[in-house]
């Protein structure tokens, strides 16, 4: 099977595993505690595939499909583990169920691994330790104590107070809205993605640009304007409610990227240059997105029961973002990246 069919085939058969694994908890549960342990593994997921490339540690590298498939997926789901308990006793306070505090505290430390991996290529990290392993790992723990450094500073939960889920303790009382920072965050990383539809053009067009550090300081400062200027759009000038705002424009942006570029590899317009093919890649990119996240909402109800929209609760917006980012595309990477979509596409040994 070539592409883009092996693409497609692949993403429905992860889709399909992604909701039935969703259907096996109630609400309350999966928007809790199975999306909150599904994200901690996903900056691991990120170091495996975009730093190490799947080919490190040597102990699965070297391996055929599909040891070395599940081996990724054991040392992902290993790290997982101790991310989400370190985070439980100290951000969440050992409270059950995790907290909002807790929860998008771990959702942004997604985006400082994304920020930290693809934006700045691992740099300085991989400059500094000639050992990818541990440049690696180093890189990982980087991420969360920035990621920390900016909950502290950034995220305030005020609004929230006389709320059952809301716990004084625990919040860092920061400078903004929590919403409003984790939207903004989600917004500034689909631009990164935006990007990487045009294959870094145009920062391609100058040598002196694509090395680092001045691609992430440049690539940043993009990421942050666009970002900034969509987000005040959507929210300001069109006055949409943020946490709709999400689940309606950026995120079906970022999943439909995840399947043009990693599970059709960019098949679609690979034989079209840039700025063409980009322009091309971030339509289909629009479109695949906004239709499955459709497909997604006509679901919830057969898949976890009438979940209702809005605010206070945002029922709808928390289950439609959990299925699509927490649960399957952690799937989708880990099929297309992890098991190279074994045994639809074998590897050449």
């Amino acid at each position: 099977m070539k592409q883009p069919w092996l693409g497609i085939v692949s993403s429905l058969f992860v889709i399909a595993v992604s909701l039935g694994f969703i259907a096996l908890f109630a609400f309350p549960m999966f928007a809790n505690w199975v999306a909150f342990l599904t994200i901690c593994l996903i900056p691991m997921e990120i170091v495996i595939s975009v730093t190490w490339g799947c080919n490190h540690p040597g102990f699965a590298a070297t391996r055929s499909q599909p040891m070395k498939g599940i081996l990724l997926t054991v040392l992902a789901l290993a790290v997982g583990a101790v991310v989400a308990l370190v985070h439980f006793k100290t951000v969440g306070g050992g409270v059950n169920p995790p907290p909002p505090m807790l929860a998008m505290c771990i959702i942004s430390s997604v985006i400082i691994a994304f920020w930290l991996a693809i934006t700045w290529g691992g740099w300085p990290f991989n400059r500094l330790i000639k050992n990818p392993v541990m440049a690696g790992f180093v890189m990982l723990a980087a991420c969360y104590v920035i990621n920390y450094v900016l909950f502290r500073l950034l995220f305030g939960y005020g609004f929230m107070q006389g709320a059952p889920v809301y716990v004084p303790a625990l919040d860092p009382h920061g400078l903004f809205n929590a919403w409003n920072v984790l939207v903004f965050y989600v917004t500034a990383v689909a631009v990164m993605f935006l990007s990487l539809n045009f294959d870094l053009w145009p920062f391609t067009k100058s040598a002196a640009l694509m090395k680092q550090p001045v691609l992430g300081i440049v690539w940043t400062i993009v990421m942050l304007a666009v970002g900034g200027l969509i987000f005040w759009f959507g929210v300001y000038e069109m006055k949409m409610d943020v946490v709709s705002f999400m689940v309606r424009v950026p995120i079906p942006f970022l999943f439909g990227t995840i399947i043009v570029l990693n599970m059709m590899h960019g098949s679609l317009f690979g034989k079209l240059a840039q700025p063409l093919k980009g322009v091309c890649n971030a339509v289909a990119s629009a479109v695949i997105g906004v239709i499955l996240a459709r497909i997604y909402e006509a679901l919830a109800p057969l898949v976890s029961g009438k979940v209702n929209p809005g605010p206070p609760s945002y029922d709808f917006e928390i289950w439609l973002a959990s299925a699509l980012l927490a649960v399957t595309f952690p799937f989708l990477i880990f099929y297309a990246e992890f098991f190279k979509m074994w045994p639809l596409h074998r590897e050449r040994q």
